[in-house]
């Protein structure tokens, strides 16, 4: 067991270092969050603290300026509440980036800027050389012999100048772990002259074999050990998720034997950037510094006493807690013990300020390069390219070569939730952010500017190849399945036609080929990227078109949408399956088209009147702001000395989160639901039980359910006979009702998470699990339209996608740890939304959380026969470009329009329609669709239309002069059919759907989920691509279905229609 020192001197080196390095990049934590770690650090036994915030203002960008009155106080406060803790507290600081190591005026300034900082009570301190270009200055090249004597030269010097062995101080190299080694950790020169020449009184830093090293082992440690000549403090970063914004880490310390701390100098880690995430990650290292024993390398000897990893709890977990000797470390148990203390800490009132955001900043790439993945915020990242060393293992891993992969196939297997493109994609630099100005926040600056370059913009270049665990990828044969869906068209049709004998065009239906969908692709590239989720049930886009002349709206990205006005005094003449609007004087009796495949309603009759109301039927919508992942802000101006005016973000008054106790024991979050969260947010190369159970049952759902239609695992005769086996069908039942389970536990937990009383700690979580819950709500909509066993035989054709956990090595290659974590982008999140069986969804899939939490949690599911008058309603609230269209009828003609617009698809094709539930029972929006248009066409002129003839007589028209002629025209679709489908649109996108959502609905993701959840109950029809056809003068349907991603396919300005679509 280590001794771990808790005194502020230079004691012992065998005493053990213990503690946190906050060296990520992104916000970092406020004075309060880390007075507060150094309170818990104290409890837990560590003894040191590493300040060391990549982005913080004069750490590493303006490193070599001093620090105002104000920082002073804060950076003095915060060293001295250190002490009162017993933590060491060392100050770091970052000069690599531009540092001329020949000038003495460069030395002078760093000197300056410690001896400062040692002057506010600092008695250790840091050097930090990662992440910068190894290559000198041409002065430097003149003065040094190589980069290490120049690294080792002003180290030297600057721990003397503060006073030698009587402080305590760490370099953090450029090669600091084994990946970055040149050309391997024994032979490379630079760390054989760091341990040679460096002082003996100076600790070195090292990540292990990798910048995230799944495992560190004994040999690895001896042997950077051996070429530094001292033990190395360890700077793990094995909790650290800077490098991917769908990933927080909540699994315990494990990877590394407790019996390696006698062979350590020490161990920091550098956890979450979201510091209230951290209670399990720096809880579970103090454990494990205070024990001896690893129970997994030791299980045969102490196999009477430990059992977590068979005996679970009654959901099958492995956590129950039993017995174990307090020297013996099993991460499971360091789990729960954690986790039960986190607990309390989620019913202390404390109150968050802005809206919801990650602290890192929001970059949104595509197609760039695997190695990063998000440029500006990567953990110890080096911005040279790392090409030469991709291929070398040290001595310490595992002999015999690494297969290698293609980079641009691997990227196709990390391209998570990308919707910008990489065209003229201009990176931006991270804000400068100050955490020594205020108690409570962290402090932006946009006017000033950050030297340093975003990673993308620097000269780090991909290579051709990188290792990897062999990779067997299955990928989609376009043209395969586009047959398939070619025959099953012609099938369907042949059948409706020997039915009903109707003479069929079999020109009609084309085939799909691999060289059609590549052409098609770049109609798809006029999707309007920049569309943000956040407006597709807002009213700011819609209500603002009600205004006179050409309005401009600026959406989340600046991007400037001009929308044509309306004139007031034009009757304006919408398509089929729309509300026409025909002129009073225009009695033409010329047959209206009807074409179902158009879900818009009637265009807008701009009178005031309409307008008004619709905007105050609007106003309850909350857009968000296209700046609200900016959680504080900063005035531009500076006072005299440098020091940044702060400028309160927020009205306390009037903004301030109101914090309410909850009594009720049902919202009340237990161990666990805690259990469950970090099980979810595991750790980089693995994930927890649950999770895994979510994946596995989902998985098995979708590749068995062909069982509900009779095709049998193991039997063809009776799939060719369509019998169901009925233990088959109760075994696919028994999986689904656990999946519903698992799904119904994660609803809690978020609901449970969003009343919890500590809002700033709800905050930093808040976004990560509003991503997964959307997700696993989609799957779970999915899963019960599968029982509805509405599907094709061969669905599985269409579902089996690529690129998922399931397929052939990419779960070995995940958990091997043989790549950084980042080249997995996504974490579960991502994982889950790969077996989501649509392609080309990422946009789909990427949406932000809530400005701030809420307990609303909505349900995609599949239509059931009692939504069928509110789905009416909402039909007739909104078909009228997003208005209700009320006024444009008479009261005993209501129902015509939601008879007209949503009824064919509600009484002929059911299983084709998902809603949105607020309460249960509340309906609040809707998506219906019919994977062929051409066949549901026809069966809607011999099934549904005739039921409507009689509904709506031709007397009915006759004997009420007083109705519009439009309204007359409407009844006489249903008597006079006419197809006008463009053939490029079929041939596409045979698929139709509509889509309408109240206002109510505030969550802003709901819409992507919702026809999320519809494509891919398409898909599995065998359907690739969906189309919608609008009224051209329907700008509110327009940008809703651009936004979600739909291109314009066709305008047909004869009949005034406009056609969108997109593939899936």
């Amino acid at each position: 067991m280590a001794t771990i020192d808790s005194s502020t001197g230079n004691d012992s080196p065998h005493n053990f270092i213990c503690g946190v390095v906050e060296g990520f990049y992104g916000r970092p934590w406020t004075t309060e969050q880390r007075k507060d770690l150094f309170q818990k650090m104290k409890k837990w036994g560590m003894n040191s603290y590493v300040y060391a915030p990549k982005d913080d203002y004069k750490h590493r960008a303006y490193w070599r300026e001093l620090y105002t009155v104000e920082e002073a106080e804060h950076l003095t406060g915060l060293i001295n509440a250190a002490k009162a803790q017993g933590i060491t507290f060392y100050y770091a600081l970052s000069p690599g980036l531009d540092i001329t190591y020949s000038n003495q005026k460069e030395i002078t300034s760093l000197k300056r800027k410690l001896e400062q900082v040692s002057q506010f009570g600092c008695m250790a301190f840091a050097l930090l050389f990662d992440d910068i270009e190894s290559e000198m200055s041409e002065a430097d090249k003149d003065v040094f012999q190589s980069f290490a004597h120049a690294q080792v030269s002003i180290t030297n010097e600057i721990q003397q100048h503060l006073g030698g062995a009587a402080i305590r101080f760490l370099l953090c190299p450029t090669q600091y772990c084994g990946t970055r080694a040149l050309p391997s950790v024994t032979t490379s020169e630079y760390l054989s002259t760091l341990g040679s020449r460096l002082s003996a009184d100076i600790d070195i830093m090292w990540t292990g074999p990798k910048v995230i090293s799944k495992v560190l082992t004994t040999a690895c440690i001896e042997e950077i050990t051996g070429v530094l000549r001292r033990p190395p403090v360890i700077w793990d970063n094995l909790h650290a998720n800077d490098y991917d914004q769908k990933r927080m880490f909540l699994g315990p310390y494990m990877g590394r034997s407790p019996e390696l701390i006698p062979l350590l100098r020490g161990v920091l880690s550098n956890p979450n950037c979201e510091y209230n995430a951290n209670m399990v990650p720096i809880r579970t290292l103090a454990h494990w510094a205070n024990c001896s024993i690893d129970a997994n390398t030791n299980a045969n000897s102490i196999a009477a006493e430990i059992k977590l990893e068979q005996e679970g709890s009654e959901d099958g977990d492995e956590d129950t807690p039993i017995c174990i000797n307090k020297h013996v470390y099993h991460h499971r148990q360091a789990l729960r013990e954690a986790v039960a203390e986190w607990l309390p800490e989620f019913a202390i009132e404390k109150i968050a300020f802005g809206p919801i955001a990650k602290p890192q900043p929001i970059v949104n790439i595509a197609a760039v390069p695997i190695i990063p993945i998000i440029p500006s915020v990567n953990t110890c990242m080096s911005l040279t390219t790392t090409t030469a060393t991709m291929n070398n293992c040290t001595t310490s891993m595992a002999s015999g070569t690494i297969p290698t992969v293609n980079t641009s196939q691997l990227q196709a297997l990390a391209d998570i939730c990308t919707t910008i493109s990489a065209e003229n994609f201009n990176p931006i630099p991270n804000p400068i952010m100050n955490s020594l100005v205020s108690a409570t926040k962290v402090i932006t600056n946009e006017s000033i500017p950050n030297p340093i370059p975003p990673l993308v913009s620097s000269n780090m270049a991909l290579p051709s190849e990188i290792p990897v665990t062999t990779i067997s990828v299955p990928i989609m044969d376009l043209k395969s399945f586009g047959d398939i869906e070619s025959e099953n068209s012609k099938l369907a049709l042949e059948i409706i036609t020997k039915e009903y004998n109707i003479e069929s065009n079999e020109s009609e239906i084309n085939s799909t080929t691999v060289e059609d969908v590549k052409n098609t692709a770049a109609i798809e590239t006029k999707i309007n990227a920049n569309a943000d989720e956040e407006t597709l049930i807002s009213n700011n886009g819609h209500k603002n078109n009600m205004k006179d002349g050409a309005q401009t709206i600026n959406e989340d990205n600046n991007t400037n949408v001009t929308v044509d006005d309306r004139d007031e005094h034009k009757e304006l003449t919408n398509g089929a399956m729309s509300i026409e609007e025909l002129s009073p004087n225009n009695n033409s009796e010329t047959a209206m088209e009807y074409t179902p495949e158009q879900e818009t309603a009637p265009s807008t009759i701009n009178s005031e009147n309409s307008s008004q109301q619709h905007q105050k039927e609007m106003n309850n919508i909350d857009l968000g702001s296209p700046n609200q992942d900016i959680d504080v802000v900063m005035t531009d101006e500076s006072s005299e000395n440098g020091a940044m005016q702060v400028e309160s973000i927020i009205n306390h008054s009037k903004n301030e989160m109101v914090v309410e106790l909850h009594t009720n024991s049902d919202d009340n979050l237990t161990v666990d639901d805690l259990m469950l969260l970090c099980d979810l947010f595991y750790l980089p190369f693995e994930h927890g039980s649950q999770a895994l159970k979510l994946l596995q049952e989902f998985n098995w759902l979708k590749c068995n359910a062909p069982v509900l239609i009779g095709l049998g695992k193991n039997s063809s005769q009776g799939a060719r006979k369509g019998v169901v086996n009925k233990s088959e069908y109760q075994e696919w039942h028994g999986h689904a009702q656990k999946f519903n389970n698992l799904c119904e536990r994660v609803g809690q937990l978020a609901r449970r998470l969003s009343q919890c009383n500590n809002r700033e700690l709800l905050h930093d979580i808040c976004g990560y699990v509003w991503d997964l819950r959307a997700v696993v709500g989609i799957l779970h909509s999915y899963v019960k339209w599968l029982a509805l066993a509405k599907f094709p035989p061969n669905i599985c054709h269409y579902t089996q996608g690529s690129y998922t956990w399931f397929s052939n090595g990419w779960k070995e290659a995940f958990m091997s740890g043989d790549q950084e974590p980042w080249v997995f982008r996504g974490g579960l999140t991502a994982d889950l939304q790969r077996l989501i069986p649509i392609d080309n969804g990422n946009d789909l899939l990427a949406y932000r959380p809530p400005t701030s939490p809420t307990s609303e949690l909505y349900t995609i599911r599949p239509y059931i026969e009692s939504d069928k008058d509110q789905i009416r309603k909402i039909c007739h609230k909104t078909c009228k470009d997003g208005m209700d269209c009320s006024e444009l009828f008479p009261p005993d003609l209501q129902t015509l329009p939601a008879d007209k617009l949503v009824d064919p698809y509600l009484s002929l094709l059911p299983e084709h329609c998902m809603v949105i539930e607020g309460e249960p029972g509340e309906v609040l929006g809707y998506a219906c669709a019919a994977p062929d248009i051409k066949i549901f066409q026809r069966r809607c002129e011999l099934e549904w239309a005739p039921r409507m003839r009689r509904k709506y007589p031709p007397k009915l028209m006759n004997s009420q002069s007083s109705i519009d002629s439009f309204v007359k025209t409407y009844i006489q679709s249903f008597y006079q059919f006419k197809y006008t489908l463009p053939d490029l649109v079929h041939r596409f996108h045979p698929a139709v759907m509509q889509c309408y959502i109240l206002p109510m609905c505030n969550d802003h993701s709901a819409p992507k989920r919702l026809v999320t959840a519809l494509l891919a109950a398409l898909r599995a029809s065998g359907s690739f691509g969906v189309h919608v056809c609008i009224n051209t003068s329907d700008h509110y349907l327009n940008q809703f279905y651009t936004k979600l991603g739909f291109a314009e396919l066709n305008q047909d300005s004869a009949n005034n229609h406009t056609y969108l679509g997109r593939t899936f």
